[in-house]
């Protein structure tokens, strides 16, 4: 979108029999709620056909001329039922615009002592009607939580803010594109994806090898302008703690050739090898840069794990936060319900408030400590928790996830790197699945409570497997 602000296309649903000041108190309500929550509506004007409802197949093609001329701008179609409505006028004009964009229908309550012929809506009849139109046509849409629910109710503006969210994450996932720097580590068959299928779901992945990377960042010097700069960014994001100056300035000159590729091909989230060739190879690891990739809402993993970042700007888009990748590390004592989450670390700056470059002991015993400077260590404290994970089934030629929601707690936990103890209903019961379905030992965390969100977005919308973990 050309801007912040996200755009919806609106349909006031309306029928001739049914009392005109119906469709335009709706007008008026709907204008006021999207106003109030930042939203510009993209509707007929009054004038352009019948207080600027529709009804007949003339009012919906001009409703569809004018999405079709909004196409880039909007995000999702709200369909508002003030009456009954033509059921034949919404699917016709939803078909004409061929928008592909998810779509809410909300439908005005009756009021009880109102149900005489001046005053009656009958929209909880004309949803039914207008969803069989838009199941028969083969559209996908979203309903609110109520049957009928008037756009001032607190329970619309709920179902509204989650149904936005469905629209950011639809709409990123169609266009996103990944860097994949570098080729998976040998022993990270966990990590293997299939390009075909994420192509055909609109999600472009770049590949560069790695030692195009390191080669350009060997060539820079520590008094590149440039590289200052860089240093400068570390500096300020980040307690350096014991880290040597020359390692800040190895990680700097790989910051700025990393930048250098995102922008040049336009990427909205990357993956890179880290693992060992990264410290054999240069001499430092690359979650600093990635730590700071996410923070500024550009997803970064390692190991290569496309689908690991594809699953983190999901997340993100759902949000609106940053996302982290995670190891499903350890179990908690003999708490069943609560486990390690674990990186040695690259975390986003919001998950660490005690944030602090450092070294990887686990890698360093076979690399060498000095060579690992650049990890981050951290805590994450509590906080609302949404995991998920979308991968490619090569062998079924599928693109499925699972998602759900828990919390992250205080308990205490006394190791390095980043971390962080998860609370989750039924947790054995989500790992018996994570195991018996194939996923990879990465999942994804978010400040955040979305699953619902991304279910819809996953599922409904973009058409793949999804399992909902509710506990």
């Amino acid at each position: 979108m050309n801007s912040n602000k996200i755009h919806l296309g609106i349909i006031i649903g309306n029928r001739d029999f049914f009392p005109d000041k119906l469709v335009t108190e709706a007008r008026a309500d709907i204008s006021k709620v999207l106003e109030e929550q930042g939203i510009k509506g993209i509707m007929l004007g009054e004038n352009e056909t019948k207080l600027g409802g529709v009804e007949t197949f003339s009012d919906a093609r001009k409703c569809a001329d004018l999405f079709k001329k909004n196409k880039d701008e909007i995000a999702g179609i709200l369909v508002v039922l003030p009456n009954f409505g033509d059921e034949r006028g919404i699917a016709d004009t939803i078909n004409l615009a061929n928008l592909n964009v998810p779509i809410l229908v909300q439908a005005y309550p009756d009021e009880l002592q109102k149900l005489n012929v001046a005053n009656r809506r009958d929209s909880w009849c004309g949803k039914i009607s207008v969803c069989n139109n838009l199941y028969q046509y083969g559209i996908k849409y979203t309903l609110t939580t109520k049957h009928v629910v008037h756009p001032k109710d607190p329970e619309f503006l709920d179902d509204l803010t989650r149904f936005i969210a469905v629209c950011r994450v639809v709409k990123g996932l169609k266009n996103v594109r990944i860097g994949a720097i570098g080729a998976r580590p040998t022993a990270f068959n966990t990590v293997r994806y299939s390009e075909k299928i994420l192509q055909a779901n609109g999600i472009s992945v770049v590949t560069c090898d790695l030692s195009e990377i390191l080669g350009k960042a060997d060539k820079l010097s520590k008094d590149d302008q440039r590289v200052k700069e860089h240093l400068d960014k570390i500096h300020n994001y980040a307690s350096v703690g014991k880290t040597p100056p020359q390692a800040l300035i190895q990680i700097s000159k790989l910051d700025v050739v990393l930048n250098d590729f995102m922008q040049e091909n336009e990427l909205d989230a990357n993956a890179i090898q880290c693992w060992t060739s990264l410290q054999q190879n240069y001499g430092c690891n690359v979650c600093t840069s990635a730590s700071m990739f996410s923070e500024n809402m550009i997803p970064s993993a390692c190991e290569v794990d496309v689908t690991g970042t594809l699953s983190m700007y999901a997340l993100q888009l759902a949000s609106g936060s940053p996302s982290a990748l995670v190891d499903w590390n350890n179990n908690y004592a003999e708490d069943d319900e609560k486990c390690v989450l674990f990186h040695c670390g690259n975390w986003a700056k919001s998950f660490l408030p005690d944030i602090e470059i450092s070294n990887a002991p686990i890698l360093g015993t076979t690399v060498g400590v000095e060579n690992t400077y650049g990890a981050l260590d951290g805590r994450t404290p509590a906080s609302p928790l949404t995991y998920g994970r979308i991968s490619t089934d090569d062998t079924r030629g599928i693109m499925k996830a699972y998602v759900g929601d828990g919390s992250l707690t205080d308990d205490e936990l006394n190791t390095f790197g980043n971390r962080a103890v998860a609370k989750i209903n039924d947790l054995q019961g989500l790992m018996n699945y994570v195991c018996r379905n194939g996923f990879e030992h990465h999942v994804v965390m978010n400040a955040s409570n979305t699953a619902d969100v991304l279910k819809e977005a996953f599922e409904n919308y973009m058409g793949w497997e999804v399992y909902h973990h509710n506990g």
